[in-house]
């Protein structure tokens, strides 16, 4: 029996080549990838960076006002004339310091020391003050009191002398030569 022949039983024909399906190809193409790996991988990477610069901020901040803090109120304290008046000046330093750099300022804690004497208005006296608050990292929300865990203590203390012209609380007021009335002769 003869066979008729067809194109499919010579060389190089349809069923001799292996099977392509039209889409295998545009499917099986790299074109493209390269830019959704970027974008992919430039999100995951972004997004942690960005949190990370806004929690450095925060806690930088912090640590200016707290710093900041402890260097007006060591100020106000030896500026002072009585014990009364030094402990609403420092507490009012403090107060709005911390307020103007966005740290809740009834959360902090205040200490005053005085050396070597302990009389924090006697000439010549180190008053050293110290300011310590904590600082909230930004976007955690305050659900299960994790706003109290991430939150980061922070530090600062800063010293001052009284001046040797300073008049002393239970002294006379007018030692030291501060009681000049001005002129500079008679």
């Amino acid at each position: 029996m003869r066979r008729s022949k067809c194109s499919a039983d010579r060389p190089g024909s349809i069923l001799d080549r292996p099977r392509s399906f039209p889409d295998r190809a545009r499917f099986s193409s790299d074109e493209g990838s390269a830019s959704l790996e970027f974008l992919t991988v430039g999100i995951i990477l972004l997004v942690p960076l960005v949190y990370l610069v806004l929690a450095v901020a925060a806690i930088q901040g912090g640590a200016l006002a707290v710093e900041g803090a402890a260097r007006q109120a060591a100020r106000v304290a030896v500026q002072a004339i009585d014990s009364g008046a030094a402990d609403a000046a420092v507490e009012r330093a403090v107060r709005v310091t911390l307020d103007d750099y966005g740290v809740d300022a009834d959360a902090a804690s205040v200490t005053v020391s005085c050396a070597p004497s302990g009389d924090c208005l006697a000439a010549g006296e180190r008053v050293r003050v110290s300011v310590t608050a904590s600082v909230q990292l930004p976007l955690v929300p305050a659900v299960l009191s994790l706003d109290q865990a991430t939150s980061v203590p922070l530090e600062a203390s800063a010293t001052q002398t009284v001046s040797r012209f300073a008049a002393s609380s239970g002294g006379s007021s007018g030692s030291g030569g501060s009681a000049s009335s001005g002129g500079s002769g008679p």
